[in-house]
């Protein structure tokens, strides 16, 4: 087994996993330390280390709010359960977990960006570990990147600093990251020419940025995307420069301090305590050399790298639910929505019925589903190669929550095991199915082939012009062929002009969260 391996820092000494045939290596670094003047700078080469670096222990998480202070919060019961989980700006690292036992397998590389809104999460949350993914043949590396104020911050001194690079750090090292990966990861048994990047959520949405950006052409082969929402916001939604150095100046004035370098000497725990005060909503910019344009016209104008893709969403994330209790006042949240085209929205929630309740039910979407309609359509007609589709709502026991956003990871890593909730026999055989999809995926670019007993799985077909299903992953694992609703069909229709027009798509902004895990959403 590779145990010790030579990086191009210096040497580093992992770990037996609870399998013994794979190796487990964390907190591996990949850039400098971005403190001091490195606070919002783009990531910089890691030193160099002298000896045998220990990697038997995950590095401190990016800056972010404390996680697990809130024993009611539902991720808290989830899997950010330890508040004292070590926490640094010194967070640039990434883990390695190999099955190789020489240098020279050449495995495919699946790589891991968490989720987390742009705001908090990390690569050592206990969902994802990479045992189970390591144990199907292929080196799963999870990375940590910067967040909210340190990651997303723009300000126009920083600009003038660093025109090219001037924002979006965090998407910047991730970046670097995968530029690492493709140098070192040979030397653990890896293929650099057959990386698959993937994420959720957020982590979804910033497998989606380093897809579209121009400058990382060549440096992947494939990606997954989890719930990062197709062409329609939130994961898609980005700020000009302008707007965002805006913000930056607005922020700096809060902060008390009027220069870049008073900024950068002030302690790491002042900025992050001002940064949860959601009116600053940092995220990704548009207007610098990784992003040029706004994600969703870059993808609207075939403007992507040509890389295979999976996407899918879970049936219990993001619902837009009708607002009102009269039919007055359903009529306006129609017009709200849906301006002069409200009436055909109308028709269609309230056919055949006059009952408010089934109204508000019949009117009620997915809107990540409807983000993946349009993305599938607009690749189909653009002749991009096939992508697989999948959408993920299983009975998930415990609570009422239903498919939950955040779910389907429990599936994808095989980790139910360390979860809380009671699943059955059924979940694990979803999981072990939806790893195999998985590995698979990142081995061919072809998700199909059989289960572990030699047995062919629920074979999976891609999306192309008039057949644009998705494999469902329920009970069990298969293709779903029902057609889309009459609803499905207007939302996607209305959507697409507006991406077509180039128009800007909003939803509001989140509130608060649900006690299922659902945001609470404050239009306008």
């Amino acid at each position: 087994m590779l145990r010790e391996v030579r990086v191009e820092n210096g040497v580093v000494r992992g770990i037996p996993a609870a399998d013994p045939r794979i190796t487990a290596f964390k907190g591996i670094p990949y850039a400098a330390p971005p403190v001091g003047d490195l606070r919002w700078c783009a990531p910089q080469p890691a030193e160099d280390w002298e000896g045998v670096r220990d990697c038997a222990r995950f590095g401190p998480i990016a800056i972010q709010e404390t996680p697990g202070l809130e024993s009611s919060a539902f991720y808290s019961r989830e899997w950010h359960v330890d508040p004292e989980i070590p926490m640094s700006e010194d967070c640039l690292q990434l883990n390695i977990w190999t099955p190789a036992k020489s240098a020279d397998e050449k495995l495919p590389v699946m790589v891991w960006i968490f989720g987390g809104g742009l705001y908090n999460g990390y690569p050592a949350e206990m969902e994802f570990d990479g045992e189970r993914l390591a144990r199907r043949g292929v080196i799963l590396v999870s990375i940590n990147y910067r967040l909210n104020a340190f990651g997303f911050l723009a300000h126009p001194e920083i600009t003038k600093e660093s025109p090219e690079f001037p924002t979006n750090f965090g998407h910047l090292d991730q970046r670097f990251a995968l530029q690492w990966i493709k140098r070192n990861i040979g030397a653990f048994g890896g293929d650099p020419e057959n990386i698959l990047v993937f994420g959720q959520s957020a982590g979804g949405g910033s497998t989606f940025m380093q897809v579209i950006s121009p400058l990382n052409k060549g440096l992947f082969q494939k990606a997954i995307h989890h719930s990062s929402g197709g062409q329609l916001p939130p994961a898609l939604d980005s700020f000009t420069l302008e707007d965002a150095e805006k913000m930056g100046e607005q922020f700096f004035a809060d902060l008390g301090v009027s220069t870049l370098a008073e900024a950068r000497a002030l302690p790491a725990e002042k900025i992050v305590e001002l940064g949860k005060l959601r009116k600053y909503n940092f995220g990704t910019v548009v207007g610098d050399a990784f992003m040029p344009d706004y994600p969703t016209s870059m993808i609207t104008d075939g403007k992507r790298n040509d890389v295979a893709i999976m996407t899918g969403n879970t049936g219990n994330e993001f619902q837009m639910k009708v607002q009102g209790d009269t039919m007055d006042e359903i009529r306006n949240y129609a017009a709200m929505m849906f301006g002069d085209r409200a009436q055909e929205y109308l028709d269609i929630i309230t056919r055949d019925t006059d009952d408010i309740e089934q109204i508000k039910k019949n009117g009620q979407w997915n809107r990540f589903a409807i983000g993946n309609y349009i993305w599938l359509d607009t690749n189909i007609a653009q002749g991009k190669p096939s992508i697989y589709y999948y959408y993920f709502n299983p009975d998930i026991p415990g609570d009422d929550a239903g498919s939950f956003h955040s779910s389907d990871l429990w599936f994808a890593f095989e980790t139910l095991a360390k979860c809380w909730r009671p699943f059955q026999g059924k979940h694990y055989d979803l999981a072990r199915k939806m790893c195999n999809y998985w590995t698979n995926f990142a081995k061919n670019g072809d998700p199909n082939g059989p289960d572990n007993d030699g047995t062919p799985m629920p074979y999976w077909r891609p999306t192309t012009a008039g057949d644009v299903h998705p494999m469902y992953f329920g009970d069990d694992a298969a293709m779903d062929e029902s057609p889309r609703t009459e609803l499905d069909n207007f939302l996607v229709d209305f959507y697409s002009k507006k991406l077509a027009k180039k128009e800007r798509i909003t939803f509001g902004r989140a509130v608060g969260r649900r006690s299922d895990g659902s945001l609470i959403m404050k239009m306008g």
